[in-house]
């Protein structure tokens, strides 16, 4: 059976990881021949549940094909990530039901795509139309709640859509999320301008998180109430946070963390499809978007309305550990086993019997990247090698 060694992500603890097929066989503590400081880290791979694409290609956009998803889906490996939901934004119900066709095709062709594909997140069409909240969404396709309409996305996802991110403003929006609830989907609140009555009634009906609370928001809100304070306050709402270093202030990060707890905080990248593109203005469905030569991606012309981020899952975790003064397990989990946890998706642990998703990789403490080495997807390895060390055994799980 392959084996691969290094120091636990959350503990430190140096340990040698065995895997047959697609599961973990037996985690066995070691000791290193050398130092244990010049072993890599161990780690499950990471988890994003907004991924709008990569390198120019959007999961949303009318002629996405099977090829172009498996495009888009395949460098987040070498990042460090095992599993992702394709995110596909606010757009006409041809161009959402060619997207999801083509990553269901995607995932037929491919099984390194099934395994990496965990669900896929529907964020709009039923959102605010109005300019803040919408953020980069085109206005002409924001439209009301429709339950008709999403069955037929979810037919052509072949039952992939597991996240929807809506506004409780919008008409049918109550409604839609109980029907939504009661067939396994998950609902979040997001690109909001719900007054305290319109939040508490969609979290009545069964919504559970917030996307990128902080983000798809107005410019200037009243100090209190507003939409954020009251996703912020109520205990049965998980946010997600863009930890890009742009999309949110570090102070911002900190307070949601210490307000909900770091077991109940999510991180996510919101990549765009341009995320991979050098600097540059871009046409895309929605109009002009910029890639701006230090990192941000926003709406042609200005810099305040962001286009989804040019920074990928790792970045975001490392930018986490770094201002919100996190520890590399926490902030791993939270890019990890805790979005799983909310879906209801089985988590990846470095424990015998849990699916063979591992990331090793070099880091040398907060404001630094992750060097990433190898992935194993499902047993599989999608990126880099193993290179291990010698060590002496000394126990198993």
């Amino acid at each position: 059976m392959p084996v691969i060694r290094g120091r636990r992500y959350d503990t430190g603890e140096p340990v040698a990881i065995e895997w047959q097929g697609n599961r973990i066989t037996a985690v066995e503590a070691v000791t290193p021949c050398g130092l244990v400081s010049d072993w890599p880290y161990l780690a499950p791979g990471l988890f994003d549940l907004q991924i709008n694409g990569h390198h120019g290609i959007w999961f949303a956009r009318p002629d996405l094909t099977a090829d172009l998803a498996l495009q888009a889906l395949e460098p987040h490996f070498k990042f460090g990530v095992t599993r992702l939901f394709p995110t596909l934004i606010t757009a006409s119900q041809d161009t959402l039901k060619a997207g999801f066709t083509a990553i269901r095709e995607a995932c037929e062709q491919q099984e390194w795509a099934d395994q990496l594909v965990a669900g896929c997140h529907l964020e709009g069409p039923h959102i605010s139309s109005e300019d803040g909240p919408r953020g980069a969404h085109p206005r002409q396709h924001c439209r009301p709640a429709d339950w008709n309409e999403f069955l037929e996305l979810q037919a052509a996802s072949g039952n992939r859509i597991r996240l929807v991110t809506l506004a409780p403003e919008v008409p049918g929006a109550v409604e839609f999320i109980r029907q939504a609830v009661a067939a396994g989907v998950r609902i979040a609140i997001g690109h909001t301008a719900a007054n305290s009555e319109q939040i508490a009634a969609a979290v009545e009906a069964g919504a559970t998180l917030s996307t990128h609370l902080g983000n798809g928001a107005h410019g200037q809100i009243r100090r209190h109430p507003n939409y954020i304070w009251d996703q912020l306050g109520d205990a049965r709402l998980v946010p997600s946070l863009i930890t890009d270093g742009h999309h949110l202030p570090p102070a911002f990060i900190r307070s949601v963390i210490r307000a909900k707890g770091a077991g109940r905080v999510i991180i996510t990248c919101d990549a765009a499809g341009l995320a991979g593109c050098p600097p540059g203005t871009y046409r895309i469905e929605s109009g002009e978007v910029e890639v701006l030569p230090d990192g941000p991606i926003v709406v042609a012309g200005q810099r305040q309305i962001l286009a989804g981020s040019g920074q990928l899952t790792d970045h975001c975790v490392a930018h986490a550990v770094q201002v919100a003064g996190l520890s590399l397990g926490e902030a791993f989990d939270m890019a990890g086993r805790i979005p799983c946890r909310l879906l209801g998706i089985p988590e990846a642990r470095l424990r015998r019997g849990s699916r063979a998703d591992l990331v090793a990789f070099r880091w040398t403490g907060p404001g630094a990247p992750f060097q990433w080495l190898t992935t194993i997807s499902a047993g599989q390895i999608r990126f880099g090698e193993i290179a291990n060390a010698d060590y002496t055994s000394h126990g198993r799980d």
